[in-house]
């Protein structure tokens, strides 16, 4: 495993953290959006406060480390690295947390197939080898969701939930999938998951119905932030969400390293 320092200069050179791909023009555009409460950045979550484009401009500079002032609007924006790796030593506690009860019942599921699944999957392995049950609900689950013209299906690799068209795994924000799951879930026997693990509207999803969930997030994804801000949600790794996947490597042993060293 990579210490702090080595691991900090990773996620700055491959630009997981530090000057990310995501301009300050999409971040300000989707936290206006959020602001005005358009259910697509929502990412199925309700929330309590008002929270205006200031509050969460303000949450998003102290949560994830984009540019605080106000004034900037156009160019290059940030993640802060050091809240990146503060967010993984946390989620890696909660999810050590989650396996060290008997039998723990855990869901993973990726609205971003081409960069997340790569952080995703090994965390799975992990769990299923500590003795963790990964829940498969819904599998090949077909709607027609807002957005797309032809219907989805939920489809699962290697236990983690995506979605599918036509043979593809796509990339969605679309909360829809997981209420379902969840529905499909609380309905049976063994009821709710533990903990889901996920990112976009699958995570928002989840935390909205009250399960224990941690997530990733991009800093042009503020609705999880706020979703953990109001307590829906435990813990939110802000880092760009898709860069190539071989970047994701030490980032992820360091996630596995400290569930393992906690258990």
């Amino acid at each position: 495993m990579l210490s702090r320092d080595e691991l900090r200069r990773h996620l700055i050179q491959t630009r997981i953290a530090g000057d990310v791909a995501t301009s300050r023009e999409n971040n300000l555009d989707h936290y206006s959006s959020l602001a005005n409460r358009d259910p697509h950045y929502m990412l199925g979550l309700t929330f309590e406060q008002p929270w205006s484009y200031r509050d969460v401009l303000d949450l998003m500079a102290k949560a994830a480390g984009v540019v605080a002032d106000p004034g900037h609007r156009r160019g290059q924006d940030t993640i802060d690295p050091d809240l990146t790796i503060d967010a993984i030593d946390a989620m890696a506690e909660r999810v050590a947390a989650v396996l060290s009860r008997p039998a723990p019942r855990v869901l993973f599921a990726t609205g971003h197939p081409t960069g997340l699944l790569a952080v995703h999957l090994p965390l799975a392995r992990f769990a299923v080898e500590r003795g963790a049950t990964l829940l498969t609900p819904a599998e090949g689950w077909t709607y027609a969701g807002s957005g797309f013209g032809r219907p989805r299906r939920v489809r699962y690799l290697q236990d983690v939930a995506m979605l599918d068209d036509r043979g593809g795994f796509v990339h969605t924000h679309d909360p829809a999938p997981m209420r379902h799951m969840l529905d499909e879930l609380d309905e049976a026997d063994g009821g709710l998951p533990d903990l889901v693990v996920a990112d976009h509207g699958w995570a928002g999803a989840a935390g909205e119905a009250g399960v224990p969930t941690v997530a990733f997030a991009d800093s042009n994804d503020p609705g999880l932030f706020l979703g953990e801000a109001e307590g829906k949600i435990d813990v939110v790794v802000p880092l760009d969400d898709n860069v190539l996947p071989r970047y994701y490597a030490p980032l992820t042993e360091r996630l596995v390293t400290l569930v393992s060293r906690a258990l």
